[in-house]
């Protein structure tokens, strides 16, 4: 039978021969990601992001809501009318619309009227933050699209509210064409924002480049 190691050096002292253990090797020493893949990663979102936000926006304005005007004589639906509208359209658009025509406008607003605001937004988001450094300019440029986001889902909201009233009330007619134009006009310049982001980081990185290089002997 094998001695331990503390029999061996009691049988024979300092000469006794201790094998010597070694622990395994470490299979995986790094599990920091580097900022390359990190920057391929938010990338990789950031056009998934983008691609989403193109669908949704071609779905929900330029499909279905003009398919539902069909559903109201021809008359366009309040999310579309990019300058807003009055008490008098609003009255003959209820008056064109039955309920069920009113349920579906509804459930468009609970799904992509929902999804594009948001997903719009947190990729506006993830745009400007990757490609703005300052912190000040960064949180301007991310509140255009946070507003944005907030605007349309309530202006989904008042649309239907004032679809769905038993009577038209001229302070929601004014509310919701007030969101609606707000909307519109904070899309605009959410596209604005990430263009002079994207130009902003282009610009900076020939500078950082040099910054992060070796000096040469």
């Amino acid at each position: 039978m094998a001695k331990t190691p503390a029999q061996r050096i009691k049988k024979h002292g300092a000469n006794a021969a201790v094998p010597q253990h070694h622990l395994p090797p470490v299979i995986n020493p790094s599990t920091s990601r580097s900022p390359q893949k990190a920057q391929n990663n938010s990338n990789l979102i950031l056009v998934a992001g983008v691609v989403a936000s193109l669908f949704l926006f071609w779905y929900l304005h330029l499909l279905t809501l003009n398919q539902l005007s069909q559903l109201s004589g021809g008359l366009a639906m309040p999310d579309s009318m990019v300058g807003g509208f009055d008490q008098g359209f609003v009255e003959q658009l209820r008056a064109a619309m039955n309920e069920d025509a009113r349920g579906q406008l509804n459930y468009l607003h609970k799904t992509a009227g929902t999804l594009f605001p948001l997903i719009f937004g947190f990729s506006w988001l993830l745009l400007i933050g990757t490609n703005v450094a300052r912190k000040t300019l960064r949180w301007a440029l991310w509140a255009v699209p946070l507003l944005f986001a907030a605007v349309r889902l309530w202006g989904n909201a008042v649309i239907d509210a004032m679809l769905s009233a038993d009577a038209v009330d001229a302070g929601q007619v004014a509310l919701a064409s007030a969101l609606t134009v707000a909307g519109w006009a904070l899309l605009v310049l959410s596209l604005v924002a990430g263009a002079a982001a994207v130009f902003l980081g282009r610009k900076n990185a020939p500078a950082a480049a040099p910054a992060t290089g070796h000096a040469q002997p």
